[in-house]
C-alpha cells in the first residue's frame, strides 16, 4: 500500500509553515523532559483565565484516588448571576500525549463554550506518563469528576448536567472515563466531546503511515505517548479499555458524543473507527472530519476558516445537549 497523505488546507499549511521550527512532529522519549521546560507552559501561566473579568478563577486542592496524591482543579464560574438556575459544567482535560501539559492547557477552548452557554469549567491536572504509568492519569481524571459531581451545588451548578470534554491525550481520556464511569456506577455525564481524540495504542492504522513525519504529532510521538503510559504493554494483547478506548468491547450505555478530527492527521482512522463503533452499538454520536486539517489545527490557527467552522460545530452541539 502507498501511504500518500491527504494534503493540508491551504490556510493551515500556511499556519503549519510559521511553527514548524518550533515544534516538531515526531517527539521521542529521550525529548520529553526539554519539551515540558518549552515557552509554551510558561505563556499559559500568563493567559488571563479570567476572559476579561467574566470569570471567577479558582485553584483548588481535593482528594486524588485513594491512597494516592491531592489533585489540583482549576475552577472557573462565571461572575454574573445565573440566568437560569443551577449552570452546567464542563470538565475538562487536558491534552499533552499523556506526557507534558497541566490544566491549563487548552482551556481556552472550554472557557469560550462556557462563555456562550452560561456554564463552569472544572479543569483536572493529572499526573504524567511515563513517570505516572498508566492508571494514574484516568484515576486522577475518576477522581476529579467524583469531587466535581459531590460538589456542584457549592460551585452554582448541577451535577445532572456534567459534559466531559478534551482534545488529543484529553480527548482520550474523556473516553475512557465515560467507560470507567459507566462500569463503576459513578457519576454520569450527559455528553462527551472528543477533539481529535488520542484512542488507540497500536497505532497502526494506514493514517498513521500516511502522516508520518508531517505536521504536529506523528507515529513516532504517537509511540512516544503510549509507551510512556503503557511501558511494554504498549501494542500488545493485554491493553485495557481505560488505558486505550479503541480496545473498548463494549460501548452500550455511553453518554452522546461529539468527536471531531483532521482529514490529514494522525489520529484520523481511529476516531472514524470510534464514532462507527459507537453507532453500531445503538449509540449517538456527532462526527466531523475536518478536510486538510492537520492534528489540533483549530488551537494552532484559531483564525483559519475551518478552525472557525470546527468550534462553531462544538458550540452548536453543546447548545443542542444542554437546550441553551
Amino acid at each position: 500500500m502507498t501511504h500518500v497523505p491527504p494534503p493540508f488546507d491551504p490556510e493551515l499549511a500556511g499556519a503549519l509553515e510559521l511553527i514548524k521550527d518550533m515544534i516538531s512532529p515526531g517527539l521521542t522519549l529521550d525529548e520529553i523532559a526539554e519539551v515540558r521546560q518549552g515557552p509554551g507552559i510558561q505563556l499559559l501561566a500568563d493567559l488571563d483565565l479570567t476572559m476579561g473579568g467574566t470569570f471567577e478563577v479558582e485553584d483548588r486542592q481535593v482528594p486524588g484516588p485513594q491512597g494516592e496524591p491531592e489533585i489540583s482543579l482549576l475552577i472557573c464560574r462565571p461572575t454574573a448571576p445565573a440566568s437560569a438556575g443551577a449552570r452546567p459544567v464542563i470538565y475538562h482535560v487536558h491534552g499533552g500525549g499523556m506526557v507534558i501539559g497541566n490544566n491549563r492547557v487548552g482551556v481556552d477552548v472550554p472557557l469560550a463554550w462556557a462563555q456562550a452557554l452560561d456554564a463552569v469549567v472544572v479543569s483536572v491536572e493529572y499526573r504524567l506518563a511515563p513517570e505516572h504509568p498508566h492508571p494514574a492519569p484516568i484515576e486522577d481524571v475518576y477522581a476529579g469528576l467524583l469531587w466535581t459531581a459531590d460538589h456542584a451545588a457549592e460551585l452554582g451548578a448541577d451535577a445532572e448536567r456534567i459534559v466531559i470534554a478534551g482534545a488529543s491525550a484529553g480527548g482520550g481520556l474523556c473516553a475512557a472515563l465515560a467507560l470507567l464511569t459507566r462500569d463503576r456506577k459513578g457519576p454520569q455525564p450527559i455528553g462527551q466531546v472528543l477533539m481529535c481524540p488520542m484512542l488507540d495504542d497500536r497505532n497502526d492504522t494506514p493514517s498513521t503511515y500516511q502522516m508520518a513525519g508531517l505536521g504536529v504529532w506523528d507515529r513516532t510521538a504517537n509511540e512516544t505517548g503510549w509507551t510512556a503510559l503503557l511501558g511494554s504493554r504498549r501494542g500488545g494483547p493485554d491493553v485495557p479499555a481505560y488505558a486505550a478506548p479503541a480496545r473498548a468491547e463494549d460501548l452500550t450505555g455511553l453518554p452522546p458524543a461529539f468527536l471531531d478530527v483532521g482529514s490529514a492527521e494522525t489520529f484520523r482512522d481511529e476516531v472514524v473507527a470510534y464514532a462507527s463503533r459507537i453507532w453500531q452499538a445503538g449509540g449517538v454520536a456527532e462526527l466531523h472530519v475536518w478536510p486538510g486539517g492537520f492534528h489540533g489545527f483549530d488551537g494552532f490557527a484559531p483564525q483559519a476558516a475551518l478552525s472557525q467552522s470546527a468550534r462553531a460545530a462544538q458550540v452548536s452541539w453543546l447548545r443542542r445537549l444542554l437546550g441553551a
